[in-house]
C-alpha cells in the first residue's frame, strides 16, 4: 500500500495524516517532499499522525529521524502522534522516542 499523505490545520498546527508505508522508495520521498513544503511555506509546528501507517522500514525511519532534524534546523516543530503497537519495534524505539 502507497503512502497517502492528508494535511490539514488545527489551532495553528499543520497536521499530516499518514496512511499506508513509509518505506524505501516513493514513501519517505513524498514524505520528505511534504514536510519541507511546509516549512518553506512557513509552517512552524508540524504533527505527523502514523495511526493508519501500517509499516515503517529502515528507509522511513531514517526520513521521520532527518524530517526531525531538517524542521528543528527551520526553527520548526515535529512531533510524532498515534505510534501503533507495530511502530514501536526496539530498533525504532531509541530514534523515535527522541522526538
Amino acid at each position: 500500500m502507497a503512502l497517502t499523505i492528508a494535511s490539514r490545520e488545527l489551532d495553528g498546527v499543520t497536521v499530516l495524516d499518514l496512511s499506508g508505508r513509509i518505506t524505501l522508495g516513493e514513501g519517505s520521498v513524498q514524505l520528505r517532499e511534504a514536510i519541507r513544503d511546509l516549512i518553506s511555506k512557513g509552517s512552524k509546528s508540524i504533527l505527523l499522525n502514523l495511526g493508519d501507517v501500517n509499516y515503517i522500514d529502515s528507509s522511513g525511519l531514517g526520513e521521520l529521524v532527518g524530517a526531525y532534524t531538517t524542521a528543528k534546523n527551520q526553527g520548526a516543530s515535529l512531533k510524532l502522534l498515534n505510534l501503533t503497537k507495530g511502530q514501536r519495534r526496539p530498533a525504532a524505539h531509541k530514534a523515535l522516542y527522541r522526538f
